[in-house]
């Protein structure tokens, strides 16, 4: 896959509710900031959470950071999605497991992790953080802004 040739990305995380919407939101801006056209969307593993914000949580660290959340609902990751996006990034390995067993075979070298973009940080999974404190969120945020800006320098 050529990088610089994506034009779509779709972010996954269990839920869609903490770490794909606030990695949805950070990439929408950051790409935005530098005149890039791209479809951007976030969805989940599981449906629990369909058609709900993002946490408040989330949402407020996002905001206090300049990113804007509007419009960002939960869904269900779908099999057409690998039709649809060009890169499929999942927030952590068992995401990524998950979307392995709903990709078709040919399509599944669009599934990654998230991380791997990452410039600054060891980690290579995006930590959940729904049961934790802010700090989480916060954490979330500077994963997602390391692996946001890493994604964009491959796509420049």
């Amino acid at each position: 896959m050529n990088i610089k040739e994506i034009s779509s990305v779709l972010f996954v995380c269990m839920g869609n509710i903490c770490r794909s919407p606030s990695a949805e939101a950070v990439f929408r801006n950051k790409a935005q900031a530098q005149g890039l056209s791209l479809r951007i969307d976030s969805a989940g593993t599981v449906g629990a959470h369909v058609k709900e914000k993002p946490d408040h949580r989330a949402q407020k660290m996002g905001v206090e950071r300049g990113y804007s959340f509007e419009g960002i609902k939960a869904r269900k990751v779908l099999t057409q999605d690998f039709e649809d996006f060009d890169l499929i990034l999942a927030m952590d390995n068992a995401n990524l497991e998950d979307l392995l067993k709903i990709a078709p075979e040919h399509l599944q070298s669009k599934a990654m992790l998230f991380l791997d973009f990452a410039e600054n940080h060891e980690e290579n999974e995006v930590p959940d953080p729904y049961y934790g404190g802010a700090n989480g969120f916060r954490y979330v945020l500077d994963l997602v802004e390391d692996a946001s800006d890493g994604l964009l320098n491959r796509l420049n």
